[in-house]
Order: C-alpha cells, then structure tokens, then sequence
C-alpha cells in the first residue's frame, strides 16, 4: 500500500517517538513530585472534593472510580516507567497492537491526571500533550512505515498551534501590531529565565525585527508546511529555530519543546529505511477511522480561528482529542509579584520580624538572578504570577496556601525554594503584599548586583493565622 506509508519518514518517527517519551517523562515526574499540596486529599484543591461535583462524562478520569495519595502516586510513576521504556525504544520489540497499547497507556493516565487538575492543569500545553500523545498511538513502530495521514494529522496540530498564536496576536493587544510587545514581553512573561535580563535590554530595533519574524513564522510559514519537500523541512525547520530561541529567552514549561517535537514528523531526515511488509488490513482500517474522526472534530478549531472573538487554550472534547492553541493574546506592561512573608511574633506589626518565602522560579529576592526550570513546570510559581495580575485567579487556592504555610505543611514546603522557618516553629501569622519588579539598568546591576529593582505597592493579604491549630479542609 505505497499511497498508504511514507517510509522516508521512518528517522523523523524515531525522533519523534522518543522527544515526546521524553516529555511525557518530564510531564509524569511534575505530576508525581507536585500534586499532593496541589490537589491531593490534603492539598489545596483536592481531587476527590472535584470528582463529588464533576460528572465523569465532562472530565473522564481513573481518580472518579477510585482516589487516594497513594493509587495518583502510582499512576504518576507507572506514566513515569512507561514514557521511559518508550523512550529507550521498548515499542519497537513489540508487535504493532502491542506498541500501540503501549503508546497508549500515558496517554489514558496522563488523561486522567489533566481531567481532575483543575487550576493546576489549565494551561494549553497539557492539551498540546494529550492532542500528539493520542495520534502517536496510530503512528507505528519498526513492523510499518509512518502512516501519511498521520503525518499530515501532525502537521495539522502544529499548524494550529502556530497559526492559532499568530492570530489572536493580531486580534489581541495592539503592541503585536505595533511591533513593541517585547519591550516588555522579556520583563513581564510568566517566569523569566537566566537569559531574560539580556534579552530585554537587546536594542528596541532588534525587538521590533523579533516581533516580525515571529508574525512571519505564525501566519505565513504554517502554510507551508503542506508543500512538497524540501519546502515543508524548511518551514518546520524554520519553526524549530524561533522555538529555540524561545526556549532561550524565559521558561515556558514544555510548550516550545512540545512544539518542537511536533516540526520533526515533516523533516525529511537523510536516513536509509528499513524494508518492512506492507499494513495490515486491520490497522490501515483503524488509522482512516480515527483520522477521519478527528478531522471531523477539527471543525470546531478551524471555526474558532476564523472567529473574531477566537479563544486561545480551550479543549473542545473531554478526551482532549482536538484543541485551540494561542499564547500571550495581551502582554503586561508592569510586573507585579505578590510576596509572602511570616512572622513567630504574637501580636503583628509594620516593624515585626517578617521573613519572606522564597518561591523557586518566580522573582523574589531581587538579587537572585532566575534559573532555568523549562521544561519542568513549577505549577505553584505560575500562578502565582497570575496571582498578581488580580487576586481573582487566586480565589481558589490562595488561601489554602496561605493555611499550609502557617501549619509548616512538608508538602507544601516541598513546592517552594526555602521557607524561613525552622519545622517544628510555624509562623504565628503570615501576610503578603503586592510590589512593582522591573528590571535593573546594566548600571545598577554592575553597582548592586540585583537584577530586579523591586517597589511596594499596596497590601495583598493583611496578616493572618489560624483560627485553630487542627484546622483542616
């Protein structure tokens, strides 16, 4: 069935299959380290609170039949093992219905970890995973050559991921069509990474010139990923490029590694493929049905990104088979960052010894310069970004965490940098307040060594403690 396979795509599968093994791995280790002060029984949205108010048909879920710490541990680190023998190449000494039930299986648990993460796992990249890891499932292993209707359903997922951006650039903040977002983008972005600070302070020229080629890249590049070769190399290859660059200037969890991943199934690498029989019947049958499913599903995207009043981010099915992608429609001009301080004195005051909470990736210390974390996600610090943007994106949980810091929870703990308090002395009270962080001008950083320059703005939290020691949701 030569109109069926392309077997000069066999490397660019390979490549494939093990970059996203490798960020399911990262996916599943996040889960397993972070979710018991997230949502665990005790933790600050806990799933099974979720489950007795969310039918299983609007969120399908293992963790609906049955929920402990325990059994999402073990799911967490069976989705571990499982991405690391597909990473090491276990799907390829299998038979091809058994590579496919490999393939998926942290696709189903990963499913289930997303659909009962509420908050936690409302971003457009746990979507993006779910999207690619389902279409890997009918992409092969070493027993056929990649299915062409595969690669084509790949290309079609970057091209929305990319296009979809592009668009609600345009249609979003009007610094996109100026060509000035990036005179802030570096400064303001989510959680900045080690190269930020220089990025920002590249010449505005530069900036506008990044502005335009990420518009080039996002709304006209994309097309041409439905060419004949070595056109289509050239655009994927041009993609991955701006996703590296990216990955360069801030940490944006696994969304530009993810999308990287996806550009490699329309590289045509230089490789001699294997001879191999031709699909069985079964198998041609099962990858036209589920293409032709979720092409149908793809209408809802498609419309949404002719819309004028298109979303970015939103699963348009329980399963997350089909999805619309976008990032940063509206960029911040001013940086705020709630910082959270304790104090062991009984009765708080402006001049009591408060001592301050330091988070790992989010700004704090205006003299600690920010690290690299991408593509691990440290899901408290990003919304605690979106905390200080308005206390409304915090109404969830904020206060939960504000109760297990007073209670020194080890959990919770684990989640940040380092808490100022010994474990066996919690804070009597704890308060938090909203301060401006800009980025120093080369001058003071050579003069005070602080990369951020921070200012008070108002209170964000007045100081609180317990109503009682045994306080528990």
């Amino acid at each position: 069935m030569d109109w069926f396979t392309a077997p000069e795509y066999w490397l660019s599968r390979q490549v494939f299959q093990r970059g996203l093994a490798c960020l399911y791995l990262v996916a599943f280790l996040t889960a397993a380290l972070q979710f018991r002060a997230l949502m665990g029984e005790r933790g600050m949205l806990p799933v099974p609170r979720y489950t007795a108010r969310m039918p299983f048909r609007r969120a399908p879920s293992l963790f609906h039949w049955h929920y402990s710490d325990r059994f999402f541990a073990v799911c967490a680190w069976t989705g571990c093992a499982v991405a690391v023998a597909l990473l090491a190449g276990l799907d390829g000494y299998l038979p091809l219905w058994g590579a496919m039930l490999l393939w998926l299986v942290p696709w189903a648990l990963y499913l289930s970890i997303v659909n009962v993460g509420q908050t936690w796992y409302g971003f457009g990249w746990e979507s993006l995973l779910l999207e690619t890891g389902f279409l890997a499932v009918f992409l092969g292993n070493d027993e056929v050559a990649p299915p062409v209707v595969v690669l084509f359903l790949l290309r079609w997922i970057l091209f929305r991921v990319e296009f979809g951006a592009g668009l609600i650039k345009m249609r979003g903040d009007p610094c996109w069509r100026k060509l000035t977002c990036l005179d802030h983008h570096h400064e303001t972005q989510p959680m900045p990474g080690p190269l930020s600070w220089f990025f920002h302070h590249l010449p505005k020229p530069l900036h506008r010139v990044e502005v335009a080629a990420n518009h080039v890249t996002q709304l006209v590049v994309p097309f041409l990923l439905f060419t004949p070769q070595p056109v289509a190399t050239a655009a994927a290859s041009l993609m991955i490029l701006t996703q590296l660059w990216l990955v360069l200037s801030g940490n944006f969890s696994w969304l530009n590694w993810i999308t990287i991943v996806l550009a490699v199934p329309a590289l045509e690498l230089p490789a001699d493929a294997p001879s191999v029989p031709d699909a069985p019947l079964w198998y041609v049958v099962v990858v036209l049905a589920v293409a032709a499913f979720l092409l149908f599903l793809s209408h809802r995207p498609v419309l949404n990104m002719l819309s004028r009043r298109q979303v970015m981010n939103r699963s348009f099915d329980p399963l997350h088979l089909v999805n619309t992608y976008g990032a940063f429609g509206s960029v911040s001009r001013i940086r705020y960052e709630v910082v959270v301080e304790g104090t062991l004195e009984e009765v708080p005051r402006e001049d009591s010894d408060w001592r301050e909470y330091e988070f790992k990736g989010k700004p704090g210390d205006p003299r600690r310069w920010p690290r690299q974390f991408a593509p691990y996600h440290l899901r408290l610090d990003w919304m605690m970004w979106f905390a200080a943007l308005s206390p409304a994106y915090a109404g969830s949980w904020f206060g939960a965490l504000i109760e297990r810091l007073l209670e020194n929870d080890p959990a919770t703990l684990r989640l940040l940098r380092r808490s100022p308090f010994p474990p066996d002395r919690p804070p009597r009270h704890i308060r938090a307040r909203l301060f401006r962080y800009r980025y120093t001008t080369w001058r003071e950083l050579r003069e005070t060594g602080a990369c951020w320059q921070r200012t008070y703005v108002r209170e964000y939290l007045p100081p609180t403690r317990l109503a009682t020691a045994a306080r528990r949701p």
